[in-house]
């Protein structure tokens, strides 16, 4: 046993090779980061007459920009670890200028404040491949833009 130092009548090759099962069996992992200041697509098909879908882009400081099916409401997003809780503000009234009539029909503007309430519900989000998912009352899988 000259080759091996004892520890506590162990040699040091099983103390470490312990540790490596421990530390692999326990599912810890370097600590993901929130991708700030990237817009989050949300991950499904247009809603017609137009191609706009939700994106929520958070800001280092919390600042929440929240685009819905047809309008866009400003937020805030606090996160620590895993746990996220996004507080937005209210619908605004009037439709964005730059939608032609008729383009945010009456699903579009119930779509938006279902988006809505589901954001709000969000209590943790993770990586999931190359995707961004938030879970509440409902997983929400985003794509972070390539923009």
């Amino acid at each position: 046993m000259s080759a091996f130092r004892l520890i506590a009548g162990r040699p040091v090759f099983v103390l470490c090779g312990a540790v490596a099962l421990l530390l692999a069996g326990s599912g810890l992992r370097a600590a993901e980061t929130f991708p700030y200041d990237r817009p989050l697509v949300l991950d499904v098909k247009p809603m017609p007459p137009v191609k706009r879908v939700p994106i929520l882009t958070v800001e280092p400081g919390g600042k929440a920009t929240i685009g819905l099916w047809c309008k866009t409401v400003l937020g805030h997003a606090e996160l620590s670890g895993d746990a996220i809780k996004i507080e937005a503000g209210p619908l605004p009234d009037e439709m964005p200028q730059y939608m032609a009539a008729g383009q945010c029909t009456d699903d579009r503007v119930k779509a938006d404040e279902d988006m809505l309430a589901a954001l709000t519900q969000v209590t943790t989000w993770r990586r999931q491949g190359g995707m961004v998912v938030l879970t509440g009352a409902a997983a929400m899988k985003f794509r972070p833009s390539s923009n």
